[in-house]
Formats: C-alpha cells, sequence, structure tokens
C-alpha cells in the first residue's frame, strides 16, 4: 500500500504541470540517465515517446505503465521511430 501511495503522489505532482516531460525529466522521474534514455529510445526500447513538433516528450503515464513492465500494441504505434545514428 506505501508503494502505491508513493506512486500516487509521485503522478500527482508531475500532473500539476503538464504530463508530458521531456527526457532528462523523464530519466530523472525512473531514476535513469538521461543518456541511457537516449540511447533506449534509438534503440526501439524503452518507455513510449511522442513527437510534439520537434521535441520528444514521455507521458508520464507511459513512464509508469513502463515503469511496471506493461507495454500494449496502442503503445507501440505512438512510439516515435529510432533517431538516426551518425557515424
Amino acid at each position: 500500500m506505501m508503494e502505491q501511495d508513493d506512486a500516487n503522489l509521485r503522478a500527482a505532482r508531475a500532473r500539476k504541470g503538464s504530463p508530458f516531460l521531456n527526457t532528462a525529466q523523464a530519466a530523472h522521474y525512473l531514476g535513469l540517465a538521461q543518456r541511457t534514455l537516449e540511447d533506449m529510445r534509438g534503440h526501439g526500447a524503452g518507455p513510449v515517446s511522442r513527437r510534439h513538433g520537434r521535441f520528444i516528450r514521455y507521458h508520464i503515464d507511459d513512464l509508469d505503465a513502463w515503469s511496471r513492465g506493461e507495454r500494449s500494441a496502442q503503445d507501440q504505434d505512438h512510439r516515435t521511430p529510432p533517431e538516426p545514428r551518425h557515424v
């Protein structure tokens, strides 16, 4: 029960603003390094991300679902395509 209360409080704090987080905010929320989250996105892994214009955003509900190990077919439709690698 305590874990659920903590998750609810974190979600409530995030929702006071926009439910969409940038990469740095999403990484902090998940307890990951920003570079780790960027690498996962580049490989088509990690939480669902969306492109809002030129910006990549993560919805807090998608971050929570990914953290719980959940993934639906609908989520796959919203995944940002992997970014091209510059060699």
